[in-house]
Protein backbone atom coordinates (compact mmCIF):
# COMPACT_ATOMS: atom_id res chain seq x y z
CA UNK A 1 0.00 0.00 0.00
CA UNK A 2 1.77 3.51 -1.34
CA UNK A 3 2.02 6.08 1.50
CA UNK A 4 0.10 9.30 0.94
CA UNK A 5 2.46 11.65 -1.02
CA UNK A 6 2.79 15.43 0.96
CA UNK A 7 2.20 18.53 -0.77
CA UNK A 8 5.24 19.22 -1.89
CA UNK A 9 5.37 15.89 -3.84
CA UNK A 10 1.86 15.24 -4.95
CA UNK A 11 1.43 16.65 -8.64
CA UNK A 12 -0.27 19.84 -9.36
CA UNK A 13 -3.97 19.70 -11.59
CA UNK A 14 -2.01 20.18 -14.63
CA UNK A 15 0.09 17.60 -14.04
CA UNK A 16 -3.08 15.21 -13.09
CA UNK A 17 -4.98 16.24 -16.48
CA UNK A 18 -1.75 15.17 -18.59
CA UNK A 19 -1.86 11.63 -17.06
CA UNK A 20 -1.89 9.04 -20.00
CA UNK A 21 -3.77 5.59 -19.17
CA UNK A 22 -6.21 4.90 -15.93
CA UNK A 23 -5.46 6.10 -12.99
CA UNK A 24 -6.83 5.91 -9.64
CA UNK A 25 -6.12 9.36 -7.27
CA UNK A 26 -6.82 8.78 -3.89
CA UNK A 27 -7.33 11.80 -1.12
CA UNK A 28 -7.19 11.47 2.67
CA UNK A 29 -4.80 10.89 5.24
CA UNK A 30 -2.59 7.89 6.94
CA UNK A 31 -4.64 8.99 10.65
CA UNK A 32 -8.31 9.31 8.60
CA UNK A 33 -10.24 5.75 10.19
CA UNK A 34 -12.12 5.72 6.80
CA UNK A 35 -9.03 6.09 5.03
CA UNK A 36 -7.34 3.32 7.04
CA UNK A 37 -10.83 0.93 6.49
CA UNK A 38 -11.09 1.01 2.89
CA UNK A 39 -7.28 0.71 1.95
CA UNK A 40 -7.35 -3.08 2.11
CA UNK A 41 -10.50 -3.59 -0.40
CA UNK A 42 -8.57 -0.81 -2.66
CA UNK A 43 -5.47 -2.58 -2.35
CA UNK A 44 -7.57 -6.24 -3.28
CA UNK A 45 -9.16 -4.73 -5.92
CA UNK A 46 -6.11 -2.67 -7.63
CA UNK A 47 -4.21 -6.26 -7.60
CA UNK A 48 -6.71 -6.84 -9.92
CA UNK A 49 -6.25 -4.40 -12.62
CA UNK A 50 -1.98 -4.05 -12.22
CA UNK A 51 -2.48 -1.45 -15.09
CA UNK A 52 -3.82 1.26 -13.19
CA UNK A 53 -1.36 3.57 -11.37
CA UNK A 54 -2.54 4.64 -7.71
CA UNK A 55 -1.71 7.82 -5.95
CA UNK A 56 -2.17 8.64 -2.89
CA UNK A 57 -2.29 12.47 -2.11
CA UNK A 58 -2.41 13.01 1.50
CA UNK A 59 -5.09 16.61 1.47
CA UNK A 60 -6.45 18.77 4.41
CA UNK A 61 -7.65 22.59 3.84
CA UNK A 62 -5.93 24.73 1.55
CA UNK A 63 -4.78 21.97 -0.33
CA UNK A 64 -4.90 23.30 -4.16
CA UNK A 65 -5.27 19.58 -5.46
CA UNK A 66 -8.12 18.16 -3.02
CA UNK A 67 -9.37 21.75 -3.48
CA UNK A 68 -9.68 21.17 -7.54
CA UNK A 69 -11.57 18.20 -7.49
CA UNK A 70 -13.76 19.96 -4.75
CA UNK A 71 -12.91 17.05 -2.25
CA UNK A 72 -14.89 17.47 1.14
CA UNK A 73 -14.52 14.10 2.76
CA UNK A 74 -12.08 11.40 2.82
CA UNK A 75 -11.29 9.14 1.57
CA UNK A 76 -12.03 10.36 -1.68
CA UNK A 77 -11.38 7.98 -4.73
CA UNK A 78 -11.04 10.06 -8.02
CA UNK A 79 -11.06 7.52 -10.93
CA UNK A 80 -9.85 9.46 -14.29
CA UNK A 81 -8.41 8.03 -17.51
CA UNK A 82 -6.00 9.91 -19.95
CA UNK A 83 -6.36 12.71 -17.56
CA UNK A 84 -10.41 12.45 -17.74
CA UNK A 85 -12.50 12.05 -14.67
CA UNK A 86 -14.98 9.54 -14.88
CA UNK A 87 -15.84 8.75 -11.48
CA UNK A 88 -15.42 10.44 -8.23
CA UNK A 89 -16.66 8.60 -4.73
CA UNK A 90 -16.56 10.06 -1.39
CA UNK A 91 -16.17 7.53 1.33
CA UNK A 92 -16.69 4.89 -1.08
CA UNK A 93 -18.13 1.12 -1.02
CA UNK A 94 -16.39 -1.64 -2.52
CA UNK A 95 -18.76 -1.68 -5.36
CA UNK A 96 -18.23 2.10 -6.19
CA UNK A 97 -14.38 1.08 -5.97
CA UNK A 98 -15.18 -2.07 -8.55
CA UNK A 99 -17.52 0.19 -10.60
CA UNK A 100 -14.49 3.31 -10.48
CA UNK A 101 -11.87 0.71 -12.08
CA UNK A 102 -14.35 -0.66 -14.59
CA UNK A 103 -15.06 2.81 -15.72
CA UNK A 104 -11.45 3.49 -16.38
CA UNK A 105 -9.93 -0.34 -17.69
CA UNK A 106 -12.74 -1.15 -20.11
CA UNK A 107 -11.31 -0.17 -23.22
CA UNK A 108 -13.68 2.81 -25.10
CA UNK A 109 -15.58 1.21 -27.96
CA UNK A 110 -14.43 2.80 -31.43
CA UNK A 111 -17.12 5.36 -33.02
CA UNK A 112 -17.37 4.82 -36.48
Amino acid sequence: MPAYLLPDQAPTREEVDAFEGPVLLEFGTGWCGYCRAVAPIVDRLLAQHPQVHHLKVEDGSGRPLGRSFRVTLWPTLVFLRDGKVLQQSARPERNDIEQGLKSITTPQSAEA
